[in-house]
């Protein structure tokens, strides 16, 4: 019989917020904008969501990672260095909009 603790995994960041969301900030940056809804949902983001695991995810250096954390608007904010140039051949999201799907399956 399996323990039942063995079988149990964290929570991922999109079981605790409302909204992950992703998209261009120019051609050469990225931003991720995590939206927490709630004062406690923020506080166990920045608590628990480190900028090296931020950095692992998208697998960039946590010095090129730019971290912004907003109280007033219980909002987590990332931006990073797009891997490809916007619109170049080897660019395979023109918009930016899939990175949120990485962030968002992250254990904490």
């Amino acid at each position: 019989m399996r323990s039942r603790w063995r079988c149990m995994r964290l929570a991922r960041l999109k079981d605790h917020v409302q909204k992950v969301r992703s998209k261009n900030a120019g051609p050469f940056w990225l931003t991720i904008d995590i939206f927490c809804g709630s004062p406690e949902a923020y506080e166990m983001v920045i608590d628990k969501l480190s900028s090296k695991q931020v950095a692992k995810v998208f697998e960039t250096s946590e010095q090129k990672l730019k971290r912004f954390d907003i109280s007033d608007l219980n909002v987590v904010k990332f931006s990073l260095p797009r891997p490809e140039i916007q619109g170049s051949i080897r660019d395979r999201d023109m918009h930016g909009a899939s990175w949120a799907a990485l962030l968002s399956e992250v254990e904490i």
